[in-house]
């Protein structure tokens, strides 16, 4: 287990410092434009990055780790010996799975506590200095429920200025619309966590025969509706804690929000990646545990085009 253990280790330090050359090699035009401190680069974005590199891959590690360890003991006749020892194939898979429990739970912990926090520096590097198409993100055509009897629709939304265009506000009840605001547009105010409306009018719907007409060029409003609705996509649930997203998957369930898978994939990834490492150090070991002709090379190739498949469809 020790050895299994050191070498996964050792495979991993290997491939993060080569997959940090290939990545600074990326973005070194992005670094230079925008003339990011070297600080910043590397305590804000390569310190957050790599366990978040780490975790994504750590079954791929696995499954290469345990090739190279059960080929080198088939090509040496160690697994023979443990055989005809008397040592049930059973038996000698514990160590492998001791192994993979102890670097799923590992990757579980990374997972709950430790890189949704890393994210969001990281996440926040990206943008500013990485994405440069962040500044024209936008929506069309929202539709959300805020709140129970409460519809809030968006032509369009721009990330530019924070704006919503042709916003829309119906409150119903008893399935009766009793209330709609209308504006040109909506801007998010981030001093009063709220939304500044322009050209706005509004229609209460009376049981009698005269409804309520108000309108006017401004007015200020607070509604269950933040700017980071209008954000959400990959990367900004990565950046949630556990408790967080489940409230994020409760809410854009209750509004009907197209963007809630996301969320549900983010959740389910966080829960069940740790968990293939039992699976690929099963494949792995069936796959090696046998002495062949080609040896530790054959094996080897075998692997690292086994996880250049992965990454193809990851």
């Amino acid at each position: 287990m020790k050895k299994f253990l050191l070498t996964f280790f050792i495979a991993l330090l290997i491939i993060i410092g080569i997959v940090i050359i290939f990545d600074i090699s990326e973005k070194i035009e992005n670094f230079v434009e925008h003339e990011v401190p070297l600080q910043s680069i590397i305590f804000d974005y390569y310190v957050n990055f790599i366990p978040y590199f780490i975790n994504m891959f750590s079954p791929l590690f696995v499954f290469i780790t345990v090739i190279f360890f059960t080929s080198r003991m088939a090509a040496n006749s160690e697994i023979i010996a443990i055989l005809s020892g008397g040592v049930s194939y059973h038996r000698m898979m514990v160590p492998y799975i001791v192994s993979a429990a102890l670097i799923a739970l590992f990757s579980l912990c990374l997972n709950l506590f430790i890189i949704p926090r890393s994210n969001a520096t990281r996440v926040e590097f990206e943008t500013k200095y990485v994405d440069q198409n962040y500044t024209k993100y936008s929506r069309n055509n929202v539709h959300y429920q805020i709140a129970s009897g409460q519809f809030v629709y968006v032509q369009s939304f721009s990330a530019y200025n924070n704006t919503a265009y042709k916003f829309t506000l119906e409150s119903i009840e008893d399935n009766k619309l009793v209330s709609k605001l209308t504006a040109e547009s909506a801007v998010w105010d981030s001093t009063m966590d709220g939304w500044h409306l322009r050209r706005y009018f509004i229609r209460d719907y009376t049981k009698g025969l005269e409804d309520k007409v108000r309108t006017g060029d401004v007015m200020d409003t607070v509604i269950a509706l933040k700017l980071s609705d209008f954000y959400r996509n990959q990367k900004t649930v990565e950046t949630l804690q556990q408790k967080d997203l489940n409230a994020l998957i409760a809410t854009q369930n209750m509004r009907g929000d197209a963007n809630v898978m996301y969320a549900q994939i983010e959740k389910n990834r966080r829960l069940t990646l740790p968990f293939s490492a039992f699976i690929l150090t099963s494949m792995a070991v069936a796959l090696t545990s046998k002495k062949k002709r080609g040896g530790i090379g054959f094996n080897l190739a075998l692997g690292i085009g086994l996880a250049f498949l992965y990454i193809l469809f990851l």
